[in-house]
């Protein structure tokens, strides 16, 4: 049977023990030399457990202090009003988005479905990168229909904000349809955005937002780096 590599043993410990609150944002963690003796593995073994976390942005190092946990994960609600900037703020945190693509292209079948569209149907599609605090903690891309929706392309680059594009489109207000929530390995391009390795955990959210006519507004998938982000699902009123 495959072993798990030392240092990646090491590196699960210390993550499981930062989001247990053992070591809270700001936290100096043990040095090399500590960590090696408490594990029974010589320092090298350490500081490759120590770039893993380093490379999800879980910890920080300082030079000639130390390595510093960075924050806990970010606690993101998902539910009938799901909005960015309001999410974050409601958890002490700095909102930010990244636009990295936009573009106006035929529609592919889960899209077309989920916009109650012909396949091959225009869409306008964003993709780009959610920010707390500086940090990535997700990867997006929504597709919207371009009929209805003619100008959203535009709104979306000048207010990188899909509630403020959407008033502009005339729809103030939407809700969430439905969300489906689900386990996947970060592809090569998502790690590179995210500032994770390839192949780090992350959790999928597809959903599908509607207008007050029942109308779908927005198809989106959002990526969320499994080790910045907790998902809390709640019952909400109507």
């Amino acid at each position: 049977m495959p072993r798990t590599p030392l240092f990646a043993a090491i590196a699960e410990t210390l993550r499981a023990e930062i989001a247990s609150g053992t070591w809270p944002p700001g936290a100096r963690l043990p040095s090399e030399s500590e960590l090696a003796r408490r594990f029974g593995v010589n320092r090298h073994t350490v500081r490759r457990a120590m770039a893993e976390l380093s490379a999800s942005g879980i910890t920080r190092p300082r030079r000639g202090a130390g390595v510093f946990v960075t924050q806990a994960p970010t606690e993101y609600a998902i539910g009938r009003r799901v909005r960015f900037h309001r999410n974050l703020a409601a958890a002490g945190r700095l909102p930010g988005r990244r636009l990295l693509h936009l573009v106006t292209r035929p529609a592919d079948e889960a899209e077309a479905k989920a916009l109650g569209l012909a396949r091959g149907a225009p869409v306008h599609v964003c993709e780009g990168v959610s920010l707390a605090d500086g940090v990535p903690i997700a990867v997006f891309r929504s597709a919207f229909p371009a009929d209805r929706l003619a100008a959203i392309r535009d709104a979306l680059e000048r207010t990188q904000s899909v509630t403020a594009a959407l008033a502009e489109c005339g729809v103030a207000d939407y809700t969430r349809a439905r969300t489906r929530l689900s386990a996947r390995r970060a592809s090569a391009t998502q790690a590179l955005h995210l500032g994770c390795r390839e192949g780090a955990p992350v959790l999928l959210s597809e959903a599908v937002n509607i207008d007050a006519e029942g109308r779908p507004v927005e198809y989106g998938l959002t990526w969320f780096e499994g080790e910045r982000v907790t998902l809390i699902v709640a019952p909400e009123p109507a």
